[in-house]
């Protein structure tokens, strides 16, 4: 992907370098572009160390914002109350309005973000709003201090790559692996659920959490419309995710009821818990007496999926421990015949590399067929699963 960088004079200049960083960490190609107030603020030796590219400060013979016009990406970060304001108008006095006018004509996708005072943010709030109303694309910022900060930079990279990819299902030119996802309502639990022993202690399980954030991840930049479910977990979401809390088995299950009728797509990487204390205190109990705990089994919330969505692509995850692939996916495939599953997403952690609140993983996707993924990052591994999934519904 080719972006052009926008950068325009907030203090919020100085995180482009770390911004510039990422996308090229990500593969991805950047070209900076600077008004003059920014490089009073950030010298353009700095954006041409992070971009590899030299920085335009001026329009030349060389025509630089019709070159660059038609990127795949025209991300403007920060973008001040000034340039909102101008682009509204079509205002075009430097080198960053002039592309973004030539940009806008050539219907290139351009993402705008924020960052100034709170108050002139609600004074410019009629510019965003006209702008939204063309079709361009802002990333809340982040209000703090009375300020409209700069957002976290894994935000920015998500809504921009996402930005990206729903121009080109909107302008007919998406591969398929796009088109399935795009759109669609995407339901992802994730973490570990905990079942209250006393108000102070309880029980729960391992999960992390981090192979179900980037399932949520790899959902949002291929467009969906996603939300997470999350019980208790290790991993920092993403401020653009929708989140709803789910922290006990009872209270998802309790969401999923809720929910799951309006999904499309419902995928189950939470731990939910088999079992809770039947006697739950409401005071914390002594530490100084023995204590015996007496459990009782949780029906399986999965089991009920497809009973109040039929039409849902459920894909269930297979956690074991120390057995045979061929074990391994005789399991998975009980649990498509018992619960529905349309894909069950198997794994040994006992493996290297495989255990809990690893960054790595290796699975086998068992569904009609069975398809393995060896060890690779999570990142990796989800892209692969929805890659599996574009290609059943």
């Amino acid at each position: 992907m080719e972006i052009v960088l926008c950068v325009t004079g907030s203090i919020a200049a100085t995180e482009t370098i770390k911004l510039a960083r990422e996308f090229r960490r990500q593969g991805h190609r950047v070209k900076a572009f600077m008004t003059e107030e920014a490089s009073k603020i950030i010298h353009p030796n700095a954006l041409e160390f992070a971009t590899g590219q030299e920085v335009v400060l001026n329009l030349s013979g060389k025509i630089e914002h019709v070159k660059y016009s038609q990127v795949d990406l025209i991300l403007v970060a920060p973008a001040t109350a000034n340039i909102i304001s101008k682009f509204a108008y079509k205002i075009s006095d430097n080198p960053v309005s002039t592309l973004l006018i030539t940009a806008y004509g050539h219907d290139t996708p351009i993402v705008f973000v924020p960052s100034m005072h709170d108050s002139m943010y609600d004074a410019v709030s009629e510019n965003v709003l006209k702008l939204k109303r063309e079709g361009i694309k802002f990333v809340n910022p982040r209000i703090d201090e009375g300020k409209a900060k700069f957002p976290a930079i894994e935000d920015i990279v998500l809504e921009s790559i996402r930005a990206v990819n729903l121009d080109k299902v909107e302008k007919g030119i998406a591969d398929e692996d796009l088109l399935s996802i795009a759109n669609k309502n995407i339901l992802i639990s994730l973490g570990g659920t905990f079942e209250e022993i006393d108000p102070i202690r309880g029980i729960s399980n391992r999960s992390s959490g981090k192979m179900g954030l980037e399932l949520a991840k790899e959902a949002f930049i291929r467009g969906a419309n996603l939300t997470i479910l999350a019980a208790h977990h290790e991993v920092s979401i993403p401020k653009v995710f929708n989140v709803i809390g789910a922290e006990s088995s009872s209270l998802m299950n309790e969401k999923i009821d809720e929910l799951i009728p309006n999904f499309d797509i419902f995928i189950a990487t939470a731990a939910v818990s088999d079992f809770t204390p039947i006697n739950k205190e409401d005071f914390k109990i002594s530490s100084s007496y023995n204590l015996s705990l007496e459990f009782e089994p949780l029906a399986k919330i999965i089991k009920r999926i497809k009973k109040i969505n039929e039409d849902i692509f459920l894909v269930g995850f297979k956690a074991e421990y120390n057995i045979s692939e061929e074990k391994m996916i005789d399991c998975a495939k009980i649990q498509m015949q018992e619960v529905g599953t349309d894909l069950v997403v198997a794994n040994d952690v006992s493996n290297r590399g495989c255990e809990f609140g690893s960054e790595t993983n290796e699975v086998i996707l068992v569904s009609d067929e069975i398809k393995k993924v060896s060890l690779n990052s999570k990142k990796e591994i989800a892209r692969s699963i929805f890659d599996e999934i574009s290609t059943k519904i």
